[in-house]
Order: structure tokens, then C-alpha cells, then sequence
């Protein structure tokens, strides 16, 4: 099972788009206005209209010169990713949208509206390849890598989405990212990076977004975790444990056989002394799987053990997806639960799920259509 997990950081380029505008920072930016043989203040001023002003059609950028538009849009707009539906619920407030890439692949990301903020749940690859089985993205098998670009722009669909008001509750701001949609972002590691440098670099290098306000998700990748501390971000990291225990952990996240849980922790435990930031661990309550007391004893004890008060734990009732047999925990287990975790001093937390009924858990719009 092992050799058949795609564990490189970066997989082929199949399928991949034409290099966009997003794809570049700024001296490739430069270089490429130059190649077009345009002065090179041009570079900043057609990055302003993409990361300030959230557009990406070069015909309505309205300070270049008309004849330049077309020139521009050929060389450095692509097309990326088209809306195939949007699907709401949730009064409105919580809204998923299907894209389609150029090569027909099907992307997620999930927009949702909170009194005190705006979350969007983005995809760093179409599909996964890490094969835990009650995922639907990982039931799916990966696809292949997102480009740096197409990461980028479901951020800016979505921040033009609620800057003009198309989501219920008005007009509004984008505040947090979480890169929790489809794929593994450690496996796609160079443009998920590249991804969050223009996610939260100011205009005209990026959104402006702060970086304490993305969190980026994994299963384990050990390596890269460490790899991630040293690039001078400061994200959250968020840690896809599931159980304390190795012997379910292979079955439920199979690439605890490359990397089990201590060395997991220990990568997790450089990256809180490195950066400072707080560990997050997910933790997807199944029923009758991963839910007994004992476990959620040796899960607050392990924690504790590993991170000190650096970490906080999100219990996630399980979002079942069809024909699985998986199911979530009653919520009576759910509370006894979360309270033998923060008796062992460790913070624990239901997370509140949204978009069940519009099939929101990743991949599930995906293998639907």
C-alpha cells in the first residue's frame, strides 16, 4: 500500500494550465511585461487590477491602453477555472461552488459567511492521492496538482463574490483562508506555497490577507511540516491526526505507514518552536471507530506530551458520504469526548459544520457531477 502513495511533494505538470499572471511574483511579472515589450511599470499596475481591484478579465481593466488589452489577456490570462454551479445553503451563508479547469477537471472550494468573519475552504489539488477511506475527495484518487494560479484565483472569485454582494448577507470582506478543500497541500508543496505568498502579500504582490488568518491542513507529510516551519510564514498549520494510535491511524490515514504518529508530532512540535503559531489537530469522529474514551485519553495525553498548551484540538462530526459505511458519533460520545480531552489539559472543540445538505464535505460535488 505504501509504494502506491504518491509521497513526492510535487507531482507532473499533466493537465496544467498556460502560466497566468498568478503564477508569476514580481520580478517574473516584470519579465514577463518586458517580453511583450512594455515599459515595466505595466507589470505592477495589471497586478493591482488583479489583487486589488479582483479582476481578471483584461478587456475591463480600464487604465491600459484598448489595443494593449488583448495583447495582455493572451500572454498573461489563461483561461483557469470556470463556475460549473454554485450550491447554497445554510440560509445562504454558507455557498459551494464546482469549477471547471481547462483539461475538465473538477475543483471545490466552500465559501462560508460567520458574524465575525468570512472563511473560504480552498483545493490545492483535483482529487487527493493519500486514500484515507472516509473521505470522498481520497475515495476518488488524485487527478493531478492545481497550479499556483488556479489555488489563487478561487480566492479572488470569492473575494469579488463578496465585495459585490452575491453571497447572502451583503457586501462583505474575505478574512480567512483555509486550504482544507480537495487534495493534500504539503503533496502540491511549491505552488501551495507560492499560493499563500500571494494570498497574503499586499497589493500589488497579493490580497493582503493576514497570514495568522490561513491555516494550512495536512495528514503527516513530516517532511514538509519541517520543510513549511522554515519558510518564515506564519500560518496555522493544522494537523489531520484522526486517532492517538498507529495500528487504526494506517488504516484510517495510510500514510501513517511512512510517517507514524510520533514523528508526525515531533515535525508538528518544530513547527510550533519555529514559527511560534499554535498547532491545530482535526480530528473526524467516527462512530464506533475512533471515538471511545480510551482514545480520547491517550489523544490529550500524547498532545500534551508533544505540544504542551501549544495545541488545540477540532473534534469534526463526520460528514458521511454516500454509500459509505462510515457514520458520525451520537452526540452523548461527542461530549464525553471532548471532555476526557481537556481534562488532560488540552483544548478541545467541536467544530461547527456547515453544508451537509448541499453535499459540502470535499469531493463530494465532484464525484456527483
Amino acid at each position: 500500500m505504501v509504494a502506491s502513495l504518491p509521497l513526492v511533494f510535487d507531482a507532473p505538470r499533466r493537465g496544467m494550465p498556460r502560466t497566468h499572471l498568478a503564477d508569476l511574483d514580481a520580478e517574473g511579472r516584470r519579465a514577463a511585461v518586458a517580453e511583450l515589450g512594455l515599459p515595466k511599470f505595466r507589470a505592477d499596475q495589471i497586478a493591482r487590477q488583479y489583487y486589488a481591484r479582483l479582476q481578471a478579465d483584461p478587456s475591463l481593466m480600464t487604465d491600459l491602453p484598448a489595443p494593449m488589452r488583448e495583447q495582455i489577456a493572451d500572454a498573461l490570462f489563461p483561461p483557469l477555472l470556470s463556475v460549473v454551479k454554485h450550491v447554497a445553503c445554510d440560509d445562504g451563508s454558507t455557498r459551494k461552488t464546482l469549477y471547471r479547469a481547462g483539461d475538465g477537471t473538477l475543483v471545490e472550494s466552500v465559501l462560508m459567511r460567520y458574524p465575525d468573519r468570512n472563511t473560504l475552504c480552498i483545493s490545492s489539488q483535483a482529487g487527493c492521492g493519500m486514500a484515507c477511506p472516509f473521505c470522498a475527495t481520497g475515495q476518488g484518487g488524485l487527478d493531478r496538482n492545481l497550479s499556483t494560479a488556479e489555488i489563487v484565483d478561487q480566492v479572488r472569485a470569492a473575494a469579488a463574490a463578496l465585495r459585490d454582494g452575491e453571497v447572502a448577507g451583503g457586501q462583505g470582506r474575505l478574512s480567512n483562508i483555509v486550504f482544507m478543500g480537495m487534495g493534500e497541500p504539503l503533496a502540491n508543496y511549491k505552488r501551495v506555497v507560492a499560493a499563500v505568498r500571494r494570498i497574503t502579500a499586499p497589493a500589488p504582490d497579493g490580497f493582503g490577507i493576514s497570514q495568522r488568518s490561513v491555516v494550512v491542513s495536512t495528514v503527516g507529510l513530516a517532511p514538509a511540516i519541517r520543510k513549511l516551519a522554515d519558510e518564515g510564514l506564519s500560518v496555522t498549520l493544522a494537523v489531520s491526526l484522526h486517532t492517538p494510535d498507529d495500528e487504526l491511524r494506517d488504516t484510517l490515514v495510510p500514510v501513517n505507514n511512512r510517517w507514524p504518529i510520533a514523528e508526525v508530532l515531533e515535525a508538528a512540535r518544530y513547527y510550533a518552536d519555529t514559527t511560534g503559531r499554535r498547532i491545530s489537530i482535526e480530528y473526524a469522529l467516527i462512530r464506533d471507530v475512533n471515538d471511545q474514551p480510551w482514545r480520547a485519553d491517550m489523544l490529550g495525553k500524547k498532545l500534551h506530551r508533544a505540544l504542551g498548551s501549544r495545541v488545540h484540538v477540532n473534534l469534526i462530526p463526520l460528514n458521511p458520504t454516500p454509500g459509505s459505511e462510515w457514520d458520525a458519533s451520537p452526540k452523548p460520545v461527542e461530549r464525553e469526548f471532548v471532555r476526557r480531552v481537556n481534562e488532560q489539559g488540552v483544548p478541545c472543540t467541536v467544530r461547527d459544520t456547515r453544508g451537509q445538505e448541499i453535499a459540502a464535505a470535499c469531493g463530494q460535488l465532484a464525484a456527483e457531477n
